[in-house]
């Protein structure tokens, strides 16, 4: 569900840039007040975690698409939604500097829709009443399937909306909002087990990081260095080696694309904004599509197809740099309100 900049005009683009930024900085000021000493590391971990899942598309039967997980949900019950959105950024900005995954103008739109809705609205109005203050394991599947699929239609909405506001392309709002939504409600069934099977692990294994549980710390079970070393463990396999399996089908904005107007991208728009920004992000992303760049001649001669080799890289290098960037944001918040 990552937006391209040829979905987008600037007046939206900027607006939306604007809106998340925003919330972002709101976020930093709630971390600072409450940001602990094993929140950084998790949000790190976390983060490569969730990156790597991104990378895996599965098959939506009958569909001819493919989906991914968006991952806001799981990162808000187990940090809280400001942790979580800080995270997802992250995510983000590494995918689309680096990977040429989302545009740069579409970088605010792509904040906001996986990030921002699922973490404030999704997580508080839907998970956290539906889970209760005593959680079981099916509390937590059901809680975390209907929160992920709202929270995903909620998202898919905010596509349709911020296409048709920009009016820079031929998709109608019937028409697309018609096939957005029904596709996305599949992807969220998906993500919703997920979530669901990885709350309950952290829950089984360290009650404490699941917020609300009553008494936690007298029940946890296992030490957080291994819960940490198990997430980072995963990221790095399905990066490295799981990406190689993901479905080569659309995934479901390109598909509800491709059945409006019969092509899955849109030219980009030939303005003086569109072509900068698109220019800078081919200079940034050295793993583009995240597979090695190749020249011309290799394209041209049909050598330009990913190599397990690349995905593997880019799979492992980008786990790598969201950890990075997600923990170094948790330290320096944390120092901040040591300081204030």
């Amino acid at each position: 569900m990552h937006m391209a900049d040829a979905l987008l005009s600037p007046a939206v683009g900027g607006t939306m840039w604007a809106a998340s930024a925003g919330a972002i900085i709101y976020c930093s000021g709630k971390l600072r007040k409450e940001m602990d000493e094993g929140k950084a590391p998790l949000m790190g971990v976390l983060g490569a975690f969730i990156f790597a899942a991104q990378m895996i598309n599965f098959t939506i039967p009958a569909t001819g698409s493919s989906g991914h997980l968006g991952g806001t949900l799981l990162l808000a019950v187990l940090l809280g939604p400001s942790a979580a959105f800080i995270t997802i950024s992250s995510v983000l900005v590494v995918q689309a500097l680096f990977f040429a995954d989302g545009g740069l103008l579409a970088l605010g739109c792509n904040i906001f829709n996986l990030g921002f809705l699922p973490a404030f609205i999704a997580y508080p109005l839907v998970y956290k009443p539906l889970v209760g203050s005593a959680p079981s394991k099916t509390r937590i599947t059901v809680a975390a399937m209907v929160a992920a699929i709202i929270g995903l239609q909620m998202g898919a909405f905010g596509v349709v909306l911020q296409t048709v506001a920009s009016g820079i392309s031929a998709l109608p709002f019937a028409a697309f909002a018609a096939l957005m939504q029904p596709i996305h409600l599949a992807i969220g069934v998906v993500e919703g087990l997920v979530t669901g099977a990885v709350i309950f692990f952290v829950y089984q294994a360290r009650p404490e990081i699941i917020r609300g549980v009553q008494e936690a710390r007298l029940l946890a079970r296992t030490p957080l260095r291994n819960v940490l070393g198990a997430f980072l463990a995963v990221a790095l396999l399905t990066g490295g080696f799981v990406s190689w399996f993901a479905s080569e089908n659309p995934d479901g904005l390109e598909w509800a694309i491709a059945k409006v107007t019969g092509v899955e991208e849109l030219d980009v728009a030939q303005d003086g904004l569109h072509t900068r920004l698109a220019a800078v992000q081919e200079s940034i992303a050295f793993l583009p599509d995240y597979t090695f760049k190749q020249s011309g001649q290799q394209s041209e001669n049909g050598i330009g197809q990913e190599s397990s080799l690349g995905v593997s890289v880019a799979g492992i290098v980008g786990g790598l740099l969201t950890l990075i960037i997600a923990f170094l944001s948790g330290i320096f918040l944390r120092k901040l309100g040591r300081v204030a």
